[in-house]
C-alpha cells in the first residue's frame, strides 16, 4: 500500500504530460499552473502533502510550475518543501492546470482565463465534472 501511495506523484505527472503530447503541446519549458498544495482541502496544513512529489515529477520532465494555494502559508512551504507558492490567482495562461487540492476557491475559477487556446485541465480530485481533459 505504501508504494502504491508513494507512486501516486509520478503516476499523475505522467498522465498530464500524456494528454499534453496528445494536444502537441511542447512539454519542455511548459508553464502549468497546480491548483492547491495543501495536505487536505479548506485547511491550511502542508505536512505530508503529497502534491510535492507532483511538483517533483513535474519538474523532471522539464515543466516550468506555478502553485497556487490561498490557503498555505508560502513561507510554510518553502521552509518544508523549497517550494515557491502564492496565495494570490496570478493571471496568466497556461499549457495546462492541474486541480490538485479541492479547496472551495477552485470551484469558481473560470479556467477560460488561465488556459492557452490549447491547452490541458487535469483533475486529481474528481470535482470539476465534465469540464475536465483527465482525471485521477
Amino acid at each position: 500500500g505504501r508504494r502504491l501511495n508513494d507512486s501516486v506523484g509520478e503516476y499523475v505527472a505522467s498522465q498530464i504530460v500524456k494528454l499534453m503530447i496528445k494536444k502537441g503541446i511542447s512539454i519542455n519549458n511548459s508553464q502549468v499552473l497546480l491548483l492547491g498544495v495543501t495536505f487536505k482541502e479548506n485547511c491550511p496544513d502542508v505536512r505530508n502533502t503529497k502534491i510535492v512529489d507532483v511538483v517533483a515529477a513535474l519538474e523532471d520532465y522539464g515543466i516550468n510550475v506555478t502553485i497556487y494555494d490561498p490557503w498555505a502559508n508560502p513561507a510554510e512551504v518553502y521552509h518544508e518543501y523549497q517550494l515557491t507558492t502564492t496565495d494570490q490567482l496570478p493571471m496568466y495562461e497556461y499549457d495546462a492546470v492541474i486541480l490538485g487540492v479541492a479547496h472551495k476557491e477552485f470551484l469558481t475559477i473560470d479556467f477560460s482565463q488561465l488556459l492557452k487556446e490549447n491547452s490541458v485541465l487535469y483533475d486529481v480530485k474528481g470535482v470539476l465534472k465534465d469540464k475536465v481533459d483527465g482525471k485521477l
